[in-house]
């Protein structure tokens, strides 16, 4: 595969950032002007990464790109910081993380790489923090993604999470939207958000997977399952015995969701 490690300033973060970018590769036995000049578009899986990670993490710790060469798919993965894909207007000069997916990084892929902006051709995908995030622009922005995978991460009822707000990664982010009120109307409670968009609009196809032994599997996990059965929410749900919140089950949970997504991939696991 060819990878593309692209360093940038960005409008939305306020700074120089940098994503990696898995691109199909020219085949050998096919001439390059042919292959380069064809106007092919591909199919785009947009990937997050968790919690004190980069947009290096899949790379280096999954066979993303493997997998990716097999199935001639872009693969898209962002820096986030610890920003859980939200906007922080008030850090720093602003980082607006969750503006940036949408308004830059998209226009970005679809305008200098051989990406289709069609639904049907994006798929979102991310690991804890990641898949907090994967989640939030599924139920968001569902016009923008044919299926999502959300790995080792669920929405959360924040009111009915025991300690949720004394959590010094809740309490943040609940102050930085402007308190608990704001919080509960915003993009990030996805919790309601899912149900509120399902109403009016057709969600994306949507997986969740967990590893048994997870912290979140649980008080996060097991919650949010019950509740999407009972309202009703089309989720395809899988459990992994055995594993906790670590990169030998985040390998696993990502070949599944790319045969949830439809590709044929190779069957190893």
């Amino acid at each position: 595969m060819s990878l593309v490690n692209l360093n940038f300033e960005s409008q939305y973060l306020n700074g120089n950032t940098e994503i990696s970018i898995v691109l199909p590769d020219k085949p050998q036995e096919v001439q390059a002007n042919s292959f380069y000049s064809s106007g092919n578009k591909y199919k785009v899986l947009w990937l997050l990464h968790g919690g004190y990670g980069d947009h290096s993490d899949w790379v280096r710790k999954s066979m993303i790109e493997v997998y990716a060469s097999e199935l001639n798919l872009i693969v898209v993965m962002p820096s986030a910081l610890n920003s859980f894909y939200s906007n922080w207007p008030k850090t720093m000069m602003g980082y607006n993380m969750y503006d940036f997916i949408t308004e830059e990084l998209m226009p970005l892929v679809y305008n200098w790489f051989p990406a289709s902006s069609k639904r049907e051709d994006n798929f979102i995908a991310g690991l804890s923090m990641g898949g907090f995030g994967t989640v939030k622009f599924a139920v968001n922005y569902p016009e923008k993604f044919a299926a999502a995978a959300v790995l080792s991460a669920a929405p959360i009822n924040i009111a009915g999470l025991p300690g949720a707000l004394d959590s010094p990664i809740f309490h943040n982010l609940i102050d930085n939207i402007g308190g608990t009120d704001k919080f509960i109307k915003s993009a990030d409670n996805t919790w309601a958000g899912i149900i509120e968009t399902a109403k009016t609009k057709s969600l994306p196809a949507l997986y969740f997977s967990c590893g048994t032994d997870d912290f979140l599997y649980k008080d996060t996990y097991l919650p949010f399952k019950e509740y999407a059965k009972a309202n009703g929410i089309k989720i395809q749900f899988e459990e992994i015995a055995s594993y906790g919140h670590e990169w030998r089950f985040w390998d696993i949970a990502i070949q599944k969701a790319l045969r949830f997504f439809g590709f044929e991939i190779a069957e190893n696991i």
